[in-house]
């Protein structure tokens, strides 16, 4: 009796226990299927999500625009730059210039800031076109529909940022509609002081043919200016932001002596 007691009561709890993995399994099927219909609902009320096409676009061309900064910012605002004078393996941009003896230097461009972000929308059109298509595959593999009209790009240097506008109106559905009119993105660097400096230095250079460095760094306390002897009659300008380290430089060549006078390359 006491052997198929112990019987009944071993089979009771495998029974119990297969019950129970069932169960198990009948509520993980379930979740797993609840999570797969109403995932988008779930993701937007815990604000986890994916990546919006907002941060996508910032993440895939951010690096980028940094790097045409760059660029223009050490070879004189151009990223071909003509005239030009070669300093520490860098093509610098003359500014303002002049062939002859004895006269100031004649500015090369005019319209510096204008020239400088027509510059930087050029350096990442491709890039912006390139992440735009990325976006499109990204999203409909997700499941989305997605609708995209190509507009236009914008670059301005303002104060402590740089600003890069893309028109692109982007319209993502899923369980719901997204629509995004234009993308923008920051950088955050002080181009647009130093440039605006650059053409007061300009101006003194083609009005007297030199500028002082000093007097800029005792209006400006955060700004460094130092000017380099690269070549017979050149200076090269190198303006520097002490606080955020952004930095522009260029080259003029006015009010040149002939040779012999005591000239020293620096």
């Amino acid at each position: 009796m006491g052997k198929r007691g112990g019987e009944r009561g071993f089979f009771n709890d495998k029974t119990g226990q297969v019950t129970l993995f069932i169960i198990l399994a009948v509520v993980i099927v379930g979740a797993g299927v609840l999570i797969y219909v109403f995932y988008p609902q779930i993701s937007s009320v815990l604000g986890v999500a994916e990546q919006d096409a907002n941060s996508f676009i910032e993440t895939c061309i951010e690096d980028e625009i940094a790097n045409n900064v760059q660029i223009v910012s050490v070879q004189g605002g151009d990223t071909n730059p003509a005239p030009y004078v070669l300093y520490q393996d860098e093509k610098i941009q003359y500014l303002c210039y002049t062939e002859e003896y004895y006269k100031t230097c004649v500015v090369q461009k005019p319209l510096l800031e204008n020239q400088i972000e027509r510059e930087l929308k050029e350096g990442i059109e491709e890039e912006v076109r390139n992440c735009f298509d990325e976006l499109k595959r990204s999203f409909e593999e997700r499941d989305y529909e997605v609708v995209m009209r190509e507009g236009d790009i914008d670059v301005q240097l303002m104060p402590n940022k740089i600003v890069s506008t893309f028109n692109y109106t982007v319209t993502l559905t899923r369980a719901e509609t997204q629509r995004y009119e234009s993308f923008n993105i920051v950088l955050n660097n002080n181009l647009y002081e130093l440039v605006n400096i650059a053409n007061n230095i300009i101006d003194w250079e083609s009005t007297f043919g030199d500028a002082n460095a000093d007097l800029y760094m005792d209006l400006y306390h955060n700004l460094k200016v130092e000017k380099r002897k690269p070549d017979y009659g050149t200076t090269v300008y190198i303006l520097t932001d002490k606080t955020t380290q952004d930095k522009f430089q260029f080259a003029s060549r006015s009010l040149v002596v002939p040779p012999g006078y005591g000239y020293d390359v620096v």
